[in-house]
């Protein structure tokens, strides 16, 4: 059975019924493990807590089985890794699961060099944003999100740049945790699956922002927005708008930066995106 099929036999009967193939389990740096964790035959059992590098993962049932949905860092080590299992009433345990090598290409961008070389105050202000991001990233609610297959928030030709070893003027920095969609200024953008807004903001790197909270770690961040229609703290449906295409931040044209993350960790967004039409 290929990976993606093998998730979809895990995930399918748990969820509501979709139009969209569930995320395909990927244990490769940037992708998605999926591990069965513990099993049991009562129906209003409690499940086990799964940790990964000392963040809470995702955690559902299917049948008898409970499964941990592990995102799993790009800097990962390839080889084994080690899942921390516990519930009550029980000592802890572990269950390791093989990491896969992948290699992501280069990409070299010319920008401005305020967003290169940046004075004392710019790095103060990046300092204080980057904590409020990855505070909204990090944050953890026990309600299961609704569904683990998500609708694009914007329709446009869709990079493949999650991973991409990046160079700004020839500088090296941070690989690519997301994904690009093309997308005309002022494009209205939705929300792809219900949630709640973690977080808004203008931030340096990243423009106008809004982050959604989809429950149990699932985490989706949206970049460079020419205007922001939500609010910290709302609640959100499927296909609510949430702002529109932009070019604000450090970018080279107007378009949108989509990520997801699971347990704090940025994953490949097309893990849980239908696949685009064909030409």
């Amino acid at each position: 059975m290929t990976s993606g099929l093998f998730l979809r036999s895990l995930v399918l009967p748990l969820l509501a019924a979709t139009a969209f193939a569930e995320p395909p389990h990927s244990s490769r740096p940037g992708g998605v493990a999926v591990i069965r964790v513990a099993s049991t035959d009562d129906p209003g059992a409690d499940a086990p807590t799964v940790t990964f590098n000392d963040r809470r993962a995702m955690v559902i049932r299917q049948g008898d089985a409970w499964l941990a949905v592990v995102g799993i860092p790009l800097d990962q080590a390839v080889g084994s890794a080690t899942v921390s299992i516990s519930s009550e009433g029980k000592r802890g345990a572990t269950k390791q699961f093989e990491v896969i090598a992948h290699q992501y290409p280069e990409q070299r961008l010319s920008v401005n060099r305020k967003y290169v070389d940046l004075s004392e105050d710019q790095l103060q202000r990046v300092g204080a944003e980057r904590r409020i991001i990855d505070a909204a990233l990090g944050n953890w609610r026990d309600q299961p999100p609704s569904t683990l297959s998500l609708a694009a928030p914007v329709a446009g030709p869709r990079s493949s740049s999650f991973g991409l070893r990046r160079f700004f003027n020839d500088q090296p920095r941070s690989p690519h945790k997301g994904m690009d969609i093309a997308a005309s200024l002022g494009t209205p953008i939705v929300a792809p699956a219900a949630g709640v807004i973690a977080a808004t903001g203008d931030f340096y790197f990243n423009g106008n922002t809004v982050i959604i909270d989809h429950g149990q770690g699932l985490v989706s961040l949206y970049c460079h927005l020419d205007r922001i229609d939500v609010q910290q703290g709302q609640p959100i449906e499927s296909g609510m708008a949430i702002g529109q295409v932009g070019a604000t931040g450090r970018v080279t044209g107007a378009h949108l930066h989509f990520a997801t993350y699971l347990n704090a960790t940025a994953v490949d967004p097309a893990l849980f995106l239908p696949s685009p039409d064909p030409d």
